[in-house]
């Protein structure tokens, strides 16, 4: 297929598109390059890409493809917050958007990169299915509920919908973030020779090494569109649930550092074990290879392999929100998050 996959150059984007690419199919990337800069490791990108925001996308720009894979977004709960209507716009409205006038403009599949943080405080420990009910705690996570509601509309015999709910992404990308679980508790044990959390420790995460991600997307291009349309699939596997402090023995065990607890922590509201039994049940030859223990080892080598500092960790190189203040604060991004005339495409 030609496939348009926005947010190339993410974290998941920078390992999605060569991947999709590797499996044959036509690539092209369309980024706003706002973590240009970032990188940690050489990117394998597209042949050809693209560098434009999200919610300037026409529909002469999606003419000739086959799929959009939509990874563009803000991209966690920090970055959520920063402002919750240009949250709305971008992860939202800008969804929506572009899901109509990729049907507009004949693309016949849309596959979008949603989240498990929609089961939000789940309030059991219970592992939840796609037909669980949906309980947002954060701006995020609200506006990934409503994008799916908007485009799911938009399903018809000639324009095939598919949601992936993935769990919390973990592993070596070339644009690297420490803002999410595992990643940053491999990174305190590497650059501080001591694992620390934030929290009790006590909430439940589903976890998915980003290369399974790209596997799962993959499998959605190749799947009958029959076996995709207007559905949401939750991306990841039963085993693969967690609590935070299990997460952090596995580090600990890894690397051989103590775990602390930090001043004044609490538990975690997000907690939310899912149910991957539908991807399984739908995909059976799907392979999804990693656990977070072989994550752990490969995020730990990759740390030691670049030479990753203490002030590495802690600069806004590979925390979003970090960047993105630090962009606007310089004057290059407005507060709506759009690049200043006068910074170099």
């Amino acid at each position: 297929m030609r496939v348009l996959v926005t947010g190339h150059h993410g974290y998941i984007g920078s390992v999605l598109a060569p991947f999709l690419a590797s499996a044959g199919h036509d690539v092209v990337g369309y980024d706003a390059q706002l973590y240009r800069g970032c990188d940690f490791v050489p990117e394998l990108g597209p042949t050809e890409a693209r560098i434009g925001d999200v919610r300037d996308v026409t529909a002469s720009d999606l003419e000739g493809f086959d799929a959009v894979v939509h990874y563009a977004a803000l991209s966690n709960d920090p970055v959520g917050d920063l402002d919750a209507s240009l949250t709305e716009e971008i992860n939202r409205d800008a969804t929506v958007r572009l899901a109509t006038l990729a049907r507009e403009a004949g693309v016949r599949r849309f596959v979008f990169a949603s989240s498990c943080s929609m089961y939000g405080a789940s309030g059991t420990d219970d592992a939840l299915d796609e037909e669980a009910p949906l309980r947002p705690q954060t701006p995020y996570a609200e506006s990934k509920v409503r994008a799916e509601e908007g485009f799911f509309a938009l399903a018809d015999a000639d324009f095939a919908p598919v949601s992936m709910r993935n769990a919390t992404v973990f592993g070596v990308s070339p644009r690297l973030r420490l803002d999410i679980v595992l990643n940053n508790l491999a990174a305190w044990a590497h650059t501080t020779g001591r694992i620390r959390l934030l929290s009790d420790g006590m909430a439940w995460r589903p976890m998915v090494h980003v290369e399974d991600v790209a596997r799962a997307a993959a499998a959605l291009l190749d799947a009958p569109e029959d076996v995709i349309r207007g559905l949401a699939f939750n991306i990841g596997r039963d085993e693969q649930n967690y609590l935070v402090r299990d997460l952090a023995e596995i580090v600990a065990g890894v690397t051989g550092c103590e775990i602390e607890i930090a001043e004044g922590s609490s538990p975690d509201q997000r907690s939310y074990r899912v149910d991957f039994s539908k991807l399984a049940r739908a995909f059976p030859e799907l392979g999804l290879e990693w656990n977070a223990e072989r994550g752990a080892r490969e995020l730990v080598d990759a740390y030691r392999n670049v030479g990753m500092t203490q002030g590495d960790f802690e600069s806004d190189r590979y925390i979003r929100i970090r960047r993105l203040l630090t962009l606007r604060e310089e004057g290059k991004l407005d507060d709506a998050l759009r690049w200043q005339p006068e910074v170099p495409a």
